[in-house]
């Protein structure tokens, strides 16, 4: 191993440095952890795998696992060096219960610890500490076994020599604090999906989850030697690639390092998932900058200069990017966040070092692979034929506007309230429904725009062929925002738009085709909480002149036996709502469209990559992952209505 790698083999108290005292954490979770909802309960994992990934990082760790137990306690388990167990100068206390009871104690800020660390070594460990109702941490070191407990951050063991070891590393068992959060139930799907994230990014490093929480144990260990050559690939595996090979790109300049890796499909959205010591960035920074900006110089000098790209012709960075799925990982001593959850990256520098690694080893990639070069250069010309085809259709529309009028959708039946913020538009499934709730509702503020047969499903479709749509039109239209590129969420024209669908399989096939055209195209209409699924009742229930209403077969039930009472024979008449055309006005209005009554689901986005996998899987063009997926799946299938 490197001197470069192996920052330095003795990890002790010297290299834990304190900066400031343990406050308020229990007062303030969602400064640390983001929220107390479900997200918030899966990061303390995250968390405590930092640190064990930071070992990974610093070239002592092998092998984690990450354990769910009975309860809902978690256990992670590495292989490194063990966290220091000897006395902290600054404390005069052992560096372990330093590391767990003081915020920003950690390996990275004395400088020798860490060469670079995403999980601050000990900032996580004692906010997981404040949130847990009780931890213990074992650490495997100096041939003996350290053990210290805690309740809700205060030390209820000192650390103990409770037995010798022939192995180092470190043991954190935790149980969140139901008084923190509220759900303590962990998702085996998130955590795995987060851990195989963690084991692409490091190359070589074994990562194992486990849930015990079910008699059969669930597991999986991932290990991949291909780094994120493997994470470009696997994040393709239902989509269709226009050429083989994972192009790879690497470099480093003083203390950092960066890696990209790439490959093109025959899809028509850009998939970018980008890292600082891997941390996830969704908001991208200067690294995907850096990136960016290469890539669209070097296909349009390649192209320019083999006659492909003729005269004053360019092709612009989201013709580039077209089809692509590119992983950027880089590395650096002092990562500079915006924001505390470290959604976006600022480091100037890196944005020169990745620009300088693309522009250098993809233009050399492109001379040695001019067949592959040739492919992803064609896919951004067809791409940027059809942006222009697609400007042009905007244009039209827009012609159609000025000389129209007010050119809103015939079938539209817009509401008297003008400001966007104190309006609904209810997108409803077929004219008899459309009628219904255009009768049923509060014209004041409540706008209806029924749609009529099945629209198209955009993910197999570019912009152009959308635009044109006469299903989706409609739509974009009602919406007023644009489309794309042009999406203008500031000028939508409602900040509630809800897609009311029959509650059976076509509604729900409704809603998916709806819900794909919405993130493809007007994502930050999710982003900023505007889109909302209705949720109609699935059944009525009648006795004599009282009627209520059940959306599940349970409350079905519990209804049901309020409605009899005393009287167990007593006739209930219950009915399966068939479809929202079926209902009345007032009993549309009364069950799905009184903000007093109603149940909304709004439709969020926590996660966008998993999202685009998840489209692309229902909605994409290969069958067989899809079937897979439902045969999967079709156990957890109790109920299909929603």
């Amino acid at each position: 191993m490197s001197d470069e790698t192996r920052v330095e083999q003795e990890y002790g108290a010297s290299q834990i440095q304190v900066l400031e005292g343990l406050e308020a954490v229990r007062k303030r979770p969602g400064m640390y952890i983001g929220s107390t909802s479900a997200s918030g309960l899966h990061h303390l994992v995250y968390e405590i795998v930092d640190n064990a990934i930071d070992e990974a990082l610093a070239g002592f760790c092998k092998h984690i696992t990450v354990t769910i137990n009975p309860g809902n306690s978690i256990t992670v388990t590495d292989d490194g060096r063990g966290i220091p167990v000897d006395i902290q100068a600054q404390t005069g206390r052992p560096a372990m219960e330093v590391v767990f009871t003081v915020l920003h104690a950690g390996g990275k800020f004395g400088g020798g610890g860490y060469k670079v660390s995403g999980g601050l070594h000990g900032v996580g460990a004692s906010v997981v500490n404040a949130l847990s109702q009780w931890l213990k941490v074992q650490v495997h070191k100096n041939g003996k076994i350290y053990q210290m407990s805690f309740e809700r951050g205060v030390i209820t063991q000192d650390m103990t020599v409770v037995g010798t070891t022939d192995r180092t590393g470190t043991t954190v068992t935790f149980q969140p604090d139901p008084e923190m959060f509220d759900s303590l139930i962990y998702d085996y799907e998130i955590l795995h999906t987060r851990m195989r994230e963690e084991a692409f990014l490091n190359a070589g490093l074994s990562i194992t989850i486990e849930d015990h929480r079910e008699d059969e144990i669930v597991s999986d260990t991932m290990c991949y030697e291909g780094g994120i050559r493997e994470f470009a690939t696997w994040s393709n595996r239902n989509k269709t690639a226009i050429h083989d090979d994972v192009v790879y790109m690497s470099g480093s300049k003083d203390d950092a390092s960066a890696e990209i890796a790439i490959q093109y499909n025959d899809g028509y959205s850009e998939t970018m998932l980008s890292f600082a010591n891997d941390v996830r960035t969704p908001e991208g920074g200067m690294h995907e900058v850096g990136f960016k900006t290469a890539l669209t110089r070097v296909l349009n000098a390649y192209g320019t200069k083999n006659g492909i790209i003729k005269g004053e012709d360019k092709v612009s960075g989201d013709d580039c990017r077209e089809g692509i799925t590119a992983i950027i990982s880089v590395k650096l001593t002092d990562a500079q966040f915006e924001g505390q959850t470290k959604a976006k990256l600022g480091n100037a520098y890196i944005r020169t070092l990745v620009d300088s690694i693309v522009t250098k080893q993809l233009a050399t990639y492109f001379e040695e692979h001019p067949q592959t070069a040739k492919t992803i250069l064609e896919k951004a010309m067809m791409a940027n034929r059809a942006r222009e085809a697609a400007r042009k259709a905007r244009e039209s529309i827009r012609r159609k506007t000025a000389l129209g009028g007010a050119a809103m959708p015939d079938k539209l039946r817009d509401c008297n309230e003008t400001d966007a913020a104190l309006t609904e538009l209810y997108i409803v499934e077929g004219d008899s429904a459309g009628g219904s709730a255009t009768q049923g509702r509060d014209s004041r503020f409540q706008a209806i725009l029924p749609l009529w047969g099945k629209m198209l499903n955009v993910e197999k479709a570019r912009e152009d062929k959308v635009i044109g749509n006469d299903k989706l039109q409609p739509v974009i239209t009602a919406l007023g925002a644009g489309i794309g590129e042009e999406f203008d969420v500031s000028k939508l024209r409602y900040h509630k738009v809800v897609i009311m669908a029959d509650a059976d399989v076509d509604g729900s096939h409704i809603r998916t085709l709806l819900l794909t055209f919405f993130f493809r195209f007007m994502r930050p209409m999710i982003e900023h909480g505007y889109v909302y699924a209705a949720m109609p009742p699935l059944y009525k229930l009648v006795r004599g002149k009282t009627t209520r209403y059940a959306f599940s077969d349970a409350e079905r039930d519990r209804i049901s036996a309020e409605m009899r009472g005393d009287n167990p024979n007593a006739k209930v008449d219950i009915s399966r709502n068939k479809g929202l055309g079926e209902m009345d006005p007032h009993e549309l209005w009364e069950t799905t469209m009184d903000p007093e009554k109603r149940t909304l689901k709004r439709i969020q986005l926590e996660d966008a990559a998993r999202a685009d996998e998840i489209f692309t899987l229902l909605m994409g063009e290969k069958v067989e992952p899809r079937r897979e997926y439902i045969e999967a799946n079709a156990k957890f299938a109790q109920n299909l209505d929603y």
